[in-house]
C-alpha cells in the first residue's frame, strides 16, 4: 500500500501542516469535515478554515520546541457551514520534515453516536413488546366506545349527535395511532438483494412530489458511480420515504427546499460492541432548509416516542433507525436553524463469487 492510499484511509480528518501553519496536506476525511476540496485549502492558513476553541498557535509552537506530540481532548471545532463539532485533536511533529506538524482531529459526535446505536435499538425492541401489548388490549374497548356512540346517536338531537360524532371521531383516531404503532412493531426480518439506490430514491421523490412535497423543491445531488447496495427493497424505501414525509413537514411551504444527496466514503466502518464489524461506504442525505430540530432533542430523535413536531406521534423516525439497524447500516442526524442532514451509511452488495 503506498503512502496516498494510507493517508486517505484514516477514518478522521488529518492535515499536514507547513512551519507558517498553512495547510500542505490534507486527506478525503478532512476535506468532508471542512466541507472543502484540497485544492481550495491547501496553501491557506489552517486556522483561516478552522475555529478552534483553544490556543492552537501556542500548542503548534510548543510542539515545534518540544518536538513531542500534544493531546487536545473535548474542544469545540467550527468549520463555517455547520455548527462546532466537539473533537479530540492530536498534533505531533511530522518525522524528515523540520517545523512541519501532523494534525489529527477525532470528532466525538461520530463516536459517541456509533457507541448510543446499540442502546437506541435495544430501546426500540423494548418499546415495540410494549407498544404490541398495549395496541392489542386499547382496540378491543375503543371498538365497544365507538359502537355505543354510533346507537346513541340514532337518538339525540342535532347538538348532543355533535358529541357522539366527536367520540366516534376521536376512538378512530387512536385506532389508526394504534395500527401505526401495531406497524412498528409488526416489521419483518429485511430480504436482501442487490439494488441500485438510485432507483430507490428516484421512486420516492417522484412519490413524494405528486403527495406531501408537492410544494417543496427538490434538488438531486446524485454520484453516479456510485456501486450497489445489499438491502430490502421496501424497506429501504420506506425509509425514504419518511425522511422525506419528515423534511417536508417542518420545512416552509412556499420556500421549502430538500435536497437528496448521495456520495462514497470509503473511510467509513461500524464497529459492533463485539468487536466485529463492516465497511458502510455509500451515504444517502435528506436535506432540508427547515427551522432544525431543539438541540437538547437531537441525541435522542431516533428513540421512540420522542418528536420534535406537534402531534408527531415518535415512531416515525424510530422506525427508521430500527429498520437501518436490522441492514447493519447507520443513521445519523446533523442540524442547525436553516440546515438539517439525515444521513444514512449502507454497505455495499457483497460480490458474487463465480
Amino acid at each position: 500500500m503506498d503512502n496516498d492510499s494510507l493517508w486517505n484511509s484514516l477514518p478522521v480528518p488529518g492535515l499536514i501542516l507547513d512551519p507558517e501553519d498553512a495547510i500542505l496536506e490534507i486527506n478525503s476525511a478532512g476535506e468532508q469535515f471542512l466541507n472543502a476540496s484540497s485544492k481550495s485549502v491547501i496553501g491557506k492558513p489552517v486556522l483561516d478554515q478552522l475555529a478552534i476553541a483553544t490556543n492552537m498557535e501556542g500548542a503548534f509552537a510548543r510542539v515545534r520546541r518540544d518536538h513531542g506530540p500534544m493531546f487536545i481532548n473535548s474542544v469545540d471545532v467550527g468549520t463555517g457551514f455547520a455548527a462546532p463539532v466537539e473533537c479530540n485533536i492530536q498534533i505531533a511533529p511530522l518525522s524528515g520534515s523540520e517545523g512541519h506538524i501532523l494534525m489529527l482531529m477525532e470528532p466525538r459526535k461520530l463516536a459517541d453516536r456509533m457507541g448510543k446505536a446499540h442502546g437506541v435499538k435495544t430501546a426500540a425492541r423494548s418499546a415495540i413488546g410494549m407498544a404490541e401489548m398495549l395496541a392489542h388490549e386499547i382496540k378491543n374497548p375503543l371498538a365497544g366506545i365507538t359502537g355505543a356512540a354510533q346507537l346513541l346517536s340514532m337518538g339525540l338531537s342535532q347538538e348532543d349527535m355533535e358529541l357522539t360524532d366527536l367520540i366516534v371521531a376521536e376512538s378512530r383516531r387512536i385506532v389508526a395511532l394504534l395500527e401505526q404503532v401495531e406497524q412498528f412493531g409488526n416489521l419483518r426480518p429485511p430480504e436482501k438483494r442487490e439494488v441500485n439506490v438510485h432507483d430507490l430514491l428516484d421512486r420516492a421523490q417522484k412519490s413524494a412530489e405528486v403527495g406531501f412535497a408537492a410544494k417543496m423543491k427538490i434538488i438531486e445531488d446524485y454520484d453516479p458511480s456510485l456501486p450497489p447496495t445489499f438491502v430490502d427493497p421496501d424497506q429501504l424505501m420506506q425509509v425514504f420515504l419518511n425522511l422525506l414525509k419528515n423534511a417536508a413537514q417542518v420545512a416552509d411551504d412556499t420556500g421549502g427546499q430538500i435536497r437528496i444527496r448521495t456520495f462514497y466514503d470509503h473511510s467509513l466502518r461500524l464497529r459492533r460492541s463485539d468487536g466485529s464489524g463492516n465497511r458502510l461506504p455509500l451515504q444517502v442525505e435528506i436535506i432540508d432548509n427547515g427551522p432544525g430540530i431543539p438541540p437538547e432533542m437531537v441525541d435522542q430523535i431516533f428513540e421512540p416516542f420522542v418528536s420534535g413536531r406537534e402531534n408527531g406521534t415518535g415512531l416515525g423516525l424510530a422506525l427508521v433507525s430500527k429498520i437501518i439497524s436490522d441492514h447493519d447500516g447507520w443513521i445519523s442526524v446533523d442540524s442547525v436553524p436553516g440546515k438539517t442532514v439525515f444521513r444514512i451509511s449502507l454497505p455495499v452488495a457483497p460480490k458474487v463469487k463465480e
